[in-house]
């Protein structure tokens, strides 16, 4: 069992780790020989449940109630959704900082998640009504983004900043192994969608139960707070781009590099269907497939990606790579509109969000506002350029490909694909606290 830190063993762990001003001792537990793993697990359950969902089930059931108008209505999913993941990651963020529980701040906001997620997903693969559907799918994704906030503040609360690559990259790791076996496991289970949403619900839910009892927080019971204030609740939502402008920098190319990524990524499925020209039960088959050859690349990428920005101090670098890597995966599939060429767009993407995920996670803790001490606001507002952009490409994919039609219009999403993660490229350059 791990000794309670002292106010020195505090100072070892790095002066940008909150300190309680009452006991001078870290508010959060310390960092554990348990936690990277746990980090992982959680991360892979969580990014299974998403991909699968995202990638997978839902187009599968918005295609199913209406074929003909799949692309716009899994674009007015999106939309609705996105205006709950604005919301919710930093307001759960912010009451996640003021918490006070024997568990400590973050484990009650991401239990709780964890029960509406299953709850949600429990529903969903039975419903065969589209306004319902969009219902239930707003719940699953509250669920969804309300675990994220808590858990990805788990990095600035227990790591020391030199130290925060190798917990990224475990994220990023279990982000990229979760994405590919819920795509496999997703792939298989599109004729059997509420076996598939079950088993992705449970799965986060367990995870989530384990992390918690297994990496016990410090108690935040007596944890000395200000009087909460609506008017500075409300203020604490907009960070200042002119008092902090790595942080506004920082927000921009997230926001750019993902509209880009995303713009595709998500069409997945119908990217086989209508642009490669497989039929349903092939497509979803050949998707699963992808995934799992990517996977040793994309796991080589993060864990690499984390290791070596660490190593060298420099997070920068790494993420312009990255985007090299989108800009000829996008290429290739412009190219060879092919079952291969698809792979291989795959492979590239894998590659390309491995090193992307375990350098800007470890960035964005960087030029995070006061130090840090609003971690969990301040990355839940960080995580709405994640979920923001993720629905506005269904959108963007939706009015080009009514533009240019299907599936002549795949080719014109793609290169806008290209034009977003170069200008996110030269948005990161402004960063000036990190390299």
């Amino acid at each position: 069992m791990s000794k309670t830190p002292t106010a020195a063993s505090a100072n070892e762990l790095g002066a940008d780790i909150e300190i309680d001003p009452e006991s001078h001792n870290p508010i959060a537990a310390p960092s554990t020989r348990r936690l990277l793993p746990s980090l992982g697990l959680n991360s892979l359950a969580l990014f299974a449940t998403i991909n699968a969902l995202w990638l997978v089930l839902l187009p599968a059931q918005v295609a199913g109630l209406d074929e003909a108008h799949k692309v716009t209505n899994l674009a007015i999913v999106n939309v609705v959704t996105l205006i709950f993941n604005i919301i919710v990651q930093p307001v759960v963020g912010t009451f996640s900082d003021r918490t006070r529980s024997p568990l400590g701040r973050r484990a009650p906001w991401m239990l709780g998640a964890a029960v509406l997620v299953l709850a949600a997903t429990l529903v969903l693969g039975h419903l065969v009504t589209f306004g319902i559907v969009i219902i239930f799918w707003v719940l699953s994704q509250i669920g969804i983004q309300a675990l994220s906030a808590p858990l990805t503040a788990i990095i600035p609360d227990r790591y020391p900043r030199a130290k925060r690559g190798i917990p990224s990259s475990m994220i990023g790791f279990g982000t990229l192994i979760g994405a590919g076996v819920g795509a496999v496991i997703a792939g298989h289970l599109v004729t059997n969608l509420p076996l598939g949403y079950t088993i992705f619900g449970v799965a986060t839910f367990v995870t989530t139960v384990l992390l918690v009892l297994v990496n016990r927080d410090r108690s935040s019971s007596k944890l000395e707070l200000p009087p909460f204030s609506a008017r500075v609740f409300f203020a604490g939502f907009w960070v200042s781009p002119r008092k902090n402008p790595d942080f506004a920098w920082a927000f921009a190319a997230r926001f750019i590099f993902y509209l880009g990524f995303f713009s595709s990524f998500a069409l997945q499925l119908y990217i086989l269907i209508d642009y490669v020209h497989l039929p349903l039960a092939a497509a979803g088959a050949q998707l699963g497939v992808n995934q799992v050859v990517a996977l040793p690349f994309m796991v080589v990428a993060v864990l690499l990606g984390g290791w070596l920005s660490d190593k060298v101090g420099r997070r920068k670098v790494f993420i312009y790579i990255a985007a090299g890597f989108v800009v000829v995966a996008f290429a290739v599939l412009i190219l060879m509109p092919t079952v291969p060429g698809a792979l291989i767009w795959q492979i590239l993407t894998g590659i390309a969000f491995g090193l992307y995920l375990s350098c800007d996670t470890a960035l964005l803790t960087q030029v995070l506002p006061n130090n840090g001490r609003t971690a969990a606001k301040d990355l839940g507002i960080l995580n709405i350029a994640t979920s923001l952009p993720q629905s506005l490409a269904s959108v963007v994919a939706a009015i080009i490909l009514a533009a240019f039609g299907n599936p002549a219009g795949y080719v014109p999403l793609f290169i806008f694909g290209i034009i977003c993660v170069v200008v996110a490229s030269f948005v990161l350059i402004p960063v000036k606290s990190v390299r």
